[in-house]
């Protein structure tokens, strides 16, 4: 597994991905800090984020394409990001995403607050959880 910066002829993958992950975070990628995951020569998972602040980054979207779920790209996508954090990462995760929540409480973050009917499309309340880098 290989955990890169996205290049321009990843933009597809990218693409195929959202479409496969509708309950991920719908953030057009263009303009933002993007990572990818690659395996046997394809992408996917990727991680979309962006610096707010000198000390504080922001999660826009983490999504893994559902043949490759369950197997810590996620994971591995999120751990450089944490160990190069200089301050806090904030991030916001559907309430029901009961597997995206364990596994960034598992990396340290922590619920914070709540998004009233965040997500568009299902109106969900959004949970944003915080990581402080020591």
């Amino acid at each position: 597994m290989l955990v890169r910066p996205a290049r321009a002829e990843d933009r597809d993958a990218i693409a195929a991905i959202q479409f496969a992950s509708p309950e991920a975070s719908s953030w057009d990628p263009t303009g933002y800090d993007i990572t990818v995951a690659e395996s046997e020569n394809r992408v996917v998972g990727f991680l979309v984020s962006r610096c707010t602040a000198p000390d504080e980054i922001e999660v826009l979207n983490v999504a893994v394409h559902p043949d490759f779920r369950r197997r810590g790209i996620a994971r591995k996508l999120l751990l450089p990001l944490l160990q190069r954090a200089n301050g806090e990462i904030l991030l916001e995760v559907r309430e029901s995403n009961a597997a995206a929540r364990q596994l960034y409480e598992a990396l340290g973050f922590i619920a914070v607050g709540r998004r009233a009917g965040y997500y568009e499309v299902s109106r969900e309340d959004g949970i944003v959880m915080k990581f402080r880098s020591c």
